[in-house]
């Protein structure tokens, strides 16, 4: 059996420190010693995210708090008219993939009136069209975003769009479950109001934590609005936090394996972390390019690839093969690209040897699948981004 490989836009492989971290006894998480590792890991988290702002906890999917940000910042629709106390519970929503569609699928859920920026997959939004919405539409109470979009593999310009958001009464919400700590984020000082993060992605632990970074402009709007919401009541993280806990049981293990996980992160410095992704993304383009492949996005993401597969190429039969002969896991395609791609991580614990050696297996999988193949190109092509990076 092949050694396994993820190369999956998360889950990602895990650090041995953080493994061995949720091999111990489990603690009681109302003590002194419990509340000190929680107060480090909501440092931990601050910095990562590069925030002054609040930093909450959540035992849930990044979709849990994905959910928590939405029913906390918008209220639902009223059926009143204008004038009359309706009108109320707009968001605009800023949609171009599988994740970033999840933001309206939430807040119409939950009764909340939507205006839809939204672009082929692919695609990356423009700042300009986010500032004409918000001036169509005074009343949007929030704008959700997304840094990195996992299903099509496109970085956004969240510090663009910041910039148009802040000139607005708008808060500034974005889903970087999968970018952050890959992709540069400064929570701050571009005027994220509210960022959501995933564990299983860059932040190199095992599923099933998320955090959201809230800040005071957020908070207000927060403790203005009734919230239909009890595990996800933002205000009863934020009281706990203030005493160094979650409101409810956390999940124990995995905050051990956070703990660890972070003083790695925070060890490597975030400018080195971001500039790794970098130069691991663009070495993945390169040696895809030399193959004759095409990335899905047009304005890529850095920390993750979606790459069209080449014609006559069946993507299942060329993911099952790669796993079966190499142990390496990649990601497919979703909705309309399913069958039409395959994704390339290069976030976390993966290095410049991996990448390499992800590539060289391509090449000998597509080749034995019968596509033309010059066999060290794409290495060859990666090899030089990866040599001009050196040093």
């Amino acid at each position: 059996m092949p050694k396994q490989r993820l190369f999956t836009p998360g889950p990602v492989e895990v650090p041995q420190v953080a493994l061995l971290a949720m091999a111990r006894q489990v603690r009681h998480h109302r003590t002194p010693e419990f509340r000190a590792t929680m107060g480090e890991v909501f440092e931990g988290l601050k910095y990562a995210f590069q925030t002054e702002n609040d930093v909450l906890v959540l035992a849930s999917s990044g979709t849990g708090a994905m959910e928590a940000a939405v029913v906390n910042l918008v209220p639902r629709a009223s059926p009143l008219p204008k004038g009359e106390g309706g009108g109320r519970g707009k968001a605009l929503v800023l949609e171009s993939g599988k994740f970033s569609e999840r933001w309206r699928l939430i807040a119409e859920r939950f009764g909340i009136d939507v205006v839809r920026y939204e672009l082929p997959w692919g695609e990356a939004f423009e700042a300009a069209e986010v500032d004409r919405l918000l001036k169509q539409h005074p009343d949007i109470v929030a704008v959700f975003s997304t840094l990195q979009e996992t299903s099509t593999g496109v970085g956004h310009d969240i510090e663009a769009i910041g910039r148009v958001v802040r000139k607005s009464p708008a808060l500034l919400v974005v889903d970087g479950i999968s970018g952050v700590g890959a992709m540069e984020c400064r929570t701050d000082a571009w005027g994220i109001d509210v960022l959501v993060v995933g564990a299983q992605k860059a932040m190199m632990t095992p599923p099933g934590l998320a955090f959201l970074a809230v800040s005071p402009p957020a908070w207000k709007q927060i403790e203005s609005i009734e919230r239909p919401a009890f595990y996800f009541d933002l205000l009863a993280y934020r009281k706990a936090a203030q005493a160094g806990e979650t409101p409810y049981t956390p999940a124990i293990p995995l905050i051990e394996a956070i703990h660890e996980s972070l003083r790695q992160i925070r060890s490597a410095g975030m400018e080195t972390l971001w500039a790794k992704s970098r130069t691991l993304s663009q070495a993945t383009l390169a040696g895809i390019a030399a193959l004759g492949m095409k990335p899905v996005a047009k304005r890529p993401a850095e920390g993750l690839s979606a790459v069209y597969t080449p014609e006559g190429i069946d993507t299942k039969a060329f993911l099952a093969r790669l796993e079966e002969r190499f142990g390496i896991k990649l990601g497919g395609g979703q909705g309309p690209l399913k069958g039409k791609i395959f994704r390339i991580a290069q976030m976390g614990l993966i290095d410049e040897v991996d990448l390499l050696g992800c590539l060289a297996a391509i090449e000998l999988v597509l080749l034995e699948m019968g596509q033309a193949v010059v066999l060290g190109s794409a290495v060859a092509a990666a090899g030089q981004v990866l040599a001009q990076r050196i040093g």
